[in-house]
């Protein structure tokens, strides 16, 4: 089953309880909310209070992406304030197996993501500890960025990676993923795909949602 995580840099706040309910009541079944903190990326997002005043909302998974340095500071109170996964930056952490075991310790699932640059053979170790990879397709820190096509090839060596290895383990894109190339997405090997401005932009949620789901059928 494929997965569709709106993500929450790309909503409208002066509408933002509405449009959460449309995408749940739309079928999308995550929400990806992205935590920048000015430092591991240039921009500065939202955090803890948003999540929790948004948390009763939605029934949808949170999908909670940490572009911040020191990710450790923070694994308690975002699993307390709503968060059902918690991804982190392998570029940010000096001992990964540890954030991972932490995350687990507060009853939520853990992912790690890697910017384009970042070899994807560096997860190889973790792939058996995590719940979920996150695959950067763009530079991480800003929404409205163009997918970079040399991530298919990352996606299909990790999936290729994965399968070999009988691994459970989701893989998620990130950036620049609409419906012009959702189709190739999934057919490279991504389970989840996170997607802002073609799911809040132009046209009304629900119709953008649909071509998502149309594209998660045809793929079974």
């Amino acid at each position: 089953m494929y997965i569709l995580a709106p993500s929450l840099l790309a909503a409208d706040f002066n509408i933002l309880g509405q449009q959460i309910r449309e995408t749940e009541e739309s079928g999308a079944q995550y929400l990806h909310i992205d935590v920048m903190d000015g430092i591991f990326v240039p921009s500065i997002s939202f955090g803890m209070p948003l999540i929790q005043s948004i948390r009763d909302t939605s029934r949808q998974f949170f999908d909670v992406h940490l572009m911040i340095v020191n990710p450790e500071r923070y694994i308690k109170e975002f699993a307390q304030c709503g968060a059902d996964g918690i991804t982190f930056h392998l570029e940010a952490v000096g001992n990964v197996e540890k954030i991972i075991e932490e995350i687990h310790a507060v009853g939520v699932k853990a992912g790690i993501s890697v910017k384009p640059a970042t070899p994807i053979e560096k997860v190889y170790p973790y792939l058996d500890k995590v719940e979920m990879v996150l695959v950067m397709s763009v530079e991480p820190g800003f929404g409205g960025q163009p997918f970079m096509p040399e991530a298919y090839g990352r996606i299909r060596q990790l999936r290729d990676y994965i399968d070999e290895h009988h691994l459970s383990v989701k893989i998620e894109v990130d950036g620049g993923v609409g419906k012009k190339n959702v189709r190739e997405v999934i057919g490279a090997g991504a389970d989840i795909c996170v997607a802002g401005s073609a799911v809040f932009k132009k046209r009304s949620i629900s119709e953008n949602i649909s071509h998502f789901m149309d594209a998660f059928k045809e793929k079974g």
